[in-house]
């Protein structure tokens, strides 16, 4: 007996089984590219508003890091800090560090909102502008603490006096363009899309 098909006899093979499904070829999408000649004027413009983001961080953390209280124990001017007073030190670099992880995030959530130059380009522009605020935050913002705890006159012996706050690890500034990196990487993957959505712009 031969083998049955389930074709009816009288159906020639070149006939398509109605109970198939088609298979419909895919469109043929080019994959976009990334653009650097249009992006790198608007790349510069955040790189530097970006980095103008360092004076007001600086400022805020003058204001916001706490001072030592220090006592003069001989003619040399060495100081000694009071009791306690030493963990301002911790103080000083974790309010900065916080500071900065703000000014990071906020730099990386701004700059994807461009979206119309959403892309490599404009993302290692804001990374330098976020690194470049850091360093402006980190020697602003002693400077500017400097000049609010000035002391006017020489201190004698057994005076105490109140030392400026200091961010004392270059680290830190670091904090700022990986915040900002994260942040941009994070929004990237959750776009899903291939051209990040620059044609929805």
């Amino acid at each position: 007996m031969g083998e049955t098909t389930g074709k009816p006899a009288h159906l020639s093979s070149s006939v398509p089984d109605p109970w198939s499904v088609p298979v419909l070829p895919r469109p043929h999408r080019p994959h976009p590219k990334v653009v650097v000649k249009a992006d790198l004027l608007p790349a510069i413009s955040v790189l530097s508003t970006a980095g103008l983001l360092g004076f007001p961080l600086a400022w805020l953390w003058s204001r916001l890091a706490p001072p030592q209280r220090m006592r003069v124990i001989n003619d040399r001017g060495t100081l000694a800090p009071l009791e306690l007073e030493s963990w301002h030190r911790f103080d000083d670099l974790a309010i900065y560090g916080f500071l900065a992880l703000g000014a990071g995030l906020l730099i990386g959530i701004v700059t994807w909102l461009l979206r119309e130059r959403r892309g490599p380009v404009v993302l290692i522009a804001a990374t330098g502008g976020a690194t470049l605020a850091g360093w402006l935050g980190t020697t602003m913002g002693v400077a500017f603490a400097n000049g609010r705890y000035e002391i006017a006159s020489t201190p004698a012996v057994g005076d105490v006096i109140t030392k400026a706050p200091q961010i004392e690890s270059p680290w830190i500034m670091l904090a700022a363009p990986l915040m900002t990196t994260l942040a941009y990487t994070l929004l990237t993957a959750w776009n899903g899309r291939e051209d990040l959505g620059r044609r929805l712009g």
